[in-house]
């Protein structure tokens, strides 16, 4: 139950990003996955768990350790529950991304999602690009694709769903070019969802091994990715 921890969740935030810049292996790994823009960082409130110190402050806050345990920002043996990870802020949760190649990728706190990520900004929008990651989403906003939007994952929940059906617009799915195929697969679920409910689509197809943002790090720029706009099919 996430009620009431709207404030922790703020001081959390606030901890964090405090922490990036003190933190030059995280800023490394910024640049490394193509974001660079001071705009971004802000925009997105991104931060840094060092791991270690979060319980610490939380505590002189006056948050108990069993609210913190509740809320899965402490482990039940007391540590913090981010360690080595960027973090970006949700609507009622956190997302960590390791930097670490021994911890798992991803790690969400306890809780749902949420929905579609900066969908207020997003849908304010005639055609709105649908990636699968923060860092996606993140190179295509520093190029200037404001009318982004990210739904943490090849499956969108009921609310996500809800969003996007919210007025008539055209969504461009750019979803991952998995070797597996898991990202095609849920692109061509949506391209054959969506337009159930009214909502025109468009499959937008990077090359094969790429997602947003590889296209980007790798040398695609904002012209080139507003080409494979310009190409996606319905």
């Amino acid at each position: 139950e996430w009620r009431g921890v709207a404030p922790l969740l703020h001081e959390v935030e606030r901890f964090y990003r405090m922490q990036l810049d003190r933190h030059g292996e995280a800023v490394d790994y910024l640049h490394q996955r193509g974001l660079r823009s001071p705009e971004l960082i802000e925009h997105m409130r991104i931060g840094y768990a060092p791991g270690s110190c979060l319980r610490g402050w939380l505590t002189e806050l006056g948050y108990p350790l069993p609210v913190l345990r509740q809320a899965g920002l402490v482990t039940a043996a007391g540590y913090d529950a981010y360690i080595h990870r960027v973090v970006f802020p949700l609507e009622g949760n956190l997302y960590g991304r390791s930097i670490s190649s021994s911890a798992p990728r991803h790690r969400f706190l306890i809780g749902s999602k949420g929905g579609l990520y900066c969908w207020e900004q997003a849908r304010l929008y005639p055609e709105v690009i649908l990636v699968e990651g923060l860092f996606d989403y993140a190179v295509l906003w520093q190029a200037g694709f404001y009318n982004v939007t990210c739904s943490l994952g090849t499956h969108l929940n009921a609310r996500q769903l809800r969003q996007l059906y919210d007025a008539p617009r055209t969504v461009y799915v750019a979803f991952d070019a998995d070797p597996n195929c898991s990202g095609q697969q849920a692109a061509q679920y949506l391209l054959l969802t969506l337009p159930q409910r009214g909502v025109t689509t468009r499959l937008v197809s990077l090359p094969d091994g790429h997602d947003p943002n590889s296209f980007f790090v790798h040398g695609g720029d904002a012209p080139q990715f507003q080409s494979l706009l310009e190409a996606a099919l319905p």
